[in-house]
Parts: structure tokens; C-alpha cells; sequence
């Protein structure tokens, strides 16, 4: 008896010992992977942080470009295939459907009176990009204007757009990248002007009288 009961208490021991450490490995390695999904969570966050401040940069600038696919974490479940429905039951259907009630017909009716051409004339313009305001306002005035002045001027005419001096000095970079205005640089101060504008003082001089 006491050899049987010594065996079983080794035995107990070695399957105690064995459990202690699997169950350490486990607890590490869940440890682990929580670290690793913290870190990927902070990269994705930095990541879509990066994709807000691109996206305002862009529509800053007036280009306009689909916005990519959000990347899906789950696969899409599968749909089953639909059930195939009797002949009969399927013909009326399409009868049920081919027929609108008569509510539905006035409805119709209704809509399309509403939509006249004097209606449509009337319904708003789509409003201009900041590259537009921008770029016309310089076309507009004589003299360079610098980052600041241009922003005030907006700011005033559109006040409900919220207009930056940070937006309006990237939106005039862009400009000048694209040839569509001129950078000239006063002192510490830098200026902005068209073509356009800076060929029309040259073309509205008059020539000065001549001394008798």
C-alpha cells in the first residue's frame, strides 16, 4: 500500500508541475499578443491621423480625387445563394409590381410639375473652391497682395466659410506651382500677384506729355 501511494503522489506531482507551466506559457504569450495589438492600435491611429491632415491638404489645394476604399479588418460573411420561387407566385409578382396605385401615380405626377425650368434656374449655384476665391481675388487687384491681406479679404466677403491664413498661403503655393500666379518677396514679407495683374498696369499707362 505504501509504494502504490507513493506512485501516486509522484504522479500527482508531475502532472501539477506540468500544468503550472503551460499555464505560465499561456499567460506570456497573451501578455505578448496584448502588446503587439496595443502597438498596431497606435499605428493605425497615427495612420488615419496622417489621412485627415492629407485629405484637408488636398481639398485645400482644389484637387479632386475619389477617396480610397476603407480597409475592411473582417471578411465579408457569405450570402446564401436566394431560394428559387414557384412560376406562378413569380408572375404575380410582376404583376403586383407592374401596377402602381393611384396615390403613387399623383405623387409622380406631382414631382415631375415641380421640377419646371424656372425652378431649376433658380436653385442655387454650386459654390466656388478656395482655389477659385483666391485665384480671382488676385486677378482682381492691382498690387501683390501677401497671405494675410488675401485671407482678410476673403474672410470678410465669405465669413461663413471660415477661411485660414495657413489654408490661403498653402492654396497660393499651389497657384504658383502651377504658373497660375507669381511669388516676389519683400524684405521678410512674401507677395503674391498674377499674370494677369501684373500686365495690367503696363497696358492701362498712358504716355507721359512731352515738354515743350
Amino acid at each position: 500500500m505504501s509504494e502504490t501511494t507513493a506512485a501516486n503522489t509522484e504522479l500527482t506531482s508531475q502532472y501539477s508541475a506540468q500544468v503550472t507551466g503551460d499555464l505560465e506559457r499561456n499567460l506570456k504569450e497573451q501578455e505578448r499578443l496584448g502588446d503587439e495589438i496595443a502597438a498596431l492600435q497606435v499605428q493605425l491611429a497615427a495612420l488615419r491621423h496622417d489621412q485627415a491632415v492629407l485629405v484637408s491638404i488636398q481639398q485645400a489645394l482644389g484637387v479632386t480625387a475619389e477617396p480610397a476604399a476603407e480597409p475592411t479588418v473582417e471578411p465579408a460573411a457569405k450570402v446564401p445563394a436566394a431560394r428559387k420561387k414557384p412560376a406562378a407566385a413569380s408572375t404575380a409578382n410582376k404583376q403586383a409590381k407592374g401596377k402602381k396605385p393611384a396615390t403613387s401615380r399623383k405623387r409622380t405626377a406631382k414631382k415631375s410639375t415641380e421640377k419646371t425650368p424656372a425652378a431649376a434656374a433658380a436653385a442655387p449655384a454650386t459654390s466656388p473652391t478656395l482655389v477659385d476665391l483666391v485665384h480671382g481675388h488676385l486677378v482682381d487687384q492691382r498690387e501683390p497682395r501677401s497671405a494675410a491681406e488675401v485671407t482678410t479679404a476673403l474672410a470678410q466677403q465669405y465669413p461663413d466659410r471660415g477661411i485660414k491664413t495657413t489654408v490661403v498661403r498653402t492654396t497660393l503655393e499651389g497657384l504658383v506651382a502651377k504658373n497660375r500666379a507669381q511669388r516676389t518677396k519683400q524684405g521678410s514679407s512674401v507677395f503674391y500677384t498674377t499674370p494677369e495683374a501684373a500686365d495690367a498696369p503696363a497696358a492701362d499707362e498712358e504716355p507721359a506729355p512731352q515738354s515743350s
